[in-house]
């Protein structure tokens, strides 16, 4: 079985690739595929934009879509040489509508040294184990566009905004935005696009403020600011969100909010596990920059998960972490007895903080 691309292996070759394109070196193949569609929109996008100078693309660029094709006439396409020399470009979108995709074998086993066939499967792959997969692997480029797990959604947006916009970002307002629209790469990105545009000149770091300002997310009533609350117990604040988000369901699911409390307790889980490695174990102590690896944490947030772990030992978070699985079946109509999400919510933060 082939070994899944991770997301951030896949960045890496999405940004090789837009140097090598924006530099001019191209394949003769683009097989470009995958469950996250932003990046393989993109490609094709600059692939449009570069193969051909502006005044060629109208002799020399076709672009087809699979719903309306048929590999046939793709190949027929990518087989015609291209007017006043240069090059022939075929660019199929929707690649994934094709019935018999593997048919392109025909045209990739000796693809025309004078064409770019561009395949743009967004959403879906194509089966590893095809003739074609295996020609455009082996004679041109092949990208796989996975999606972040959740974990790994901060960090990206967090180097993607300092490489690009260079900005930083506030460990808050990051959390706001990731909790807030989820692993939406696209609306993501055009939310922070758009903000960038409203800052004031010269802003080096974006803030909580600036979140809820420009995107509309409160920072007063949101994930993080709820962590927080359960983190030193603050009774009357967490239950104050919990009502909030009772009231805006629609910007604040309560799936979300159940997988961002679990997330949080299995890392105050694996805090006080270590502890107790060393304590009971005699094992070394583990560095604070290990441990906020193996979190998946800023080293500068480590201080505050410490202290939580500390109300929190393990043998109460078991308990809790089977509180939230409990919830998150009543939240989704399994046990719960029709009540609405707020009051499952209070429910489980009430359970939780007096534990």
């Amino acid at each position: 079985m082939a070994k899944a691309v991770r997301f951030r292996d896949s960045y890496a070759q999405y940004e090789q690739l837009v140097a090598d394109i924006k530099a001019h070196k191209f394949a003769p193949i683009y097989l470009l595929m995958g469950e996250e569609g932003y990046f393989v929109d993109s490609l094709v996008e600059l692939l449009e934009n570069n193969l051909l100078e502006e005044h060629e693309r109208a002799f020399n660029q076709l672009v087809v879509y699979g719903k309306d094709t048929d590999e046939g006439t793709i190949i027929n396409y990518a087989r015609q040489m291209p007017m006043m020399g240069g090059r022939m470009v075929i660019i199929v979108k929707d690649a994934a509508s094709l019935k018999k995709i593997d048919t392109l074998s025909l045209y990739t086993a000796s693809p025309a040294p004078t064409t770019v066939l561009v395949v743009a499967c967004k959403g879906k792959s194509v089966d590893k184990r095809t003739t074609f997969y295996k020609h455009s692997l082996a004679k041109g480029v092949v990208f796989e566009s996975s999606k972040p797990y959740d974990n790994e959604l901060a960090p990206w947006l967090a180097g993607y905004i300092k490489r690009t916009k260079g900005c930083t970002i506030e460990e808050k307002a990051l959390k706001m935005v990731t909790d807030h629209m989820g692993t939406d790469i696209a609306k993501i990105i055009n939310e922070f696009d758009k903000l960038l545009t409203r800052l004031p000149e010269g802003t080096k770091t974006i803030t909580a403020d600036h979140i809820e300002q420009n995107i509309g997310i409160s920072k007063e009533y949101n994930n993080f600011e709820l962590i927080e609350a359960v983190a030193r117990k603050q009774f009357a604040k967490a239950l104050r969100i919990a009502d909030y988000f009772g009231r805006n369901q629609k910007s604040n699911p309560m799936v979300v909010t159940i997988s961002t409390l679990f997330g949080y307790f299995q890392k105050l889980f694996i805090i006080n596990y270590k502890a107790w490695q060393t304590r009971v174990k005699g094992l070394p102590p583990v560095s604070d920059a290990e441990l906020a690896g193996l979190l998946k944490v800023s080293p500068f947030m480590l201080g505050g998960y410490k202290q939580a772990a500390a109300l929190y030992p393990n043998k109460k978070i078991f308990v809790i972490l089977g509180y939230i699985r409990e919830y998150d079946m009543k939240s989704k109509g399994i046990g719960g007895g029709g009540a609405e999400p707020g009051e499952l919510l209070r429910e489980l933060l009430m359970k939780i903080m007096m534990l």
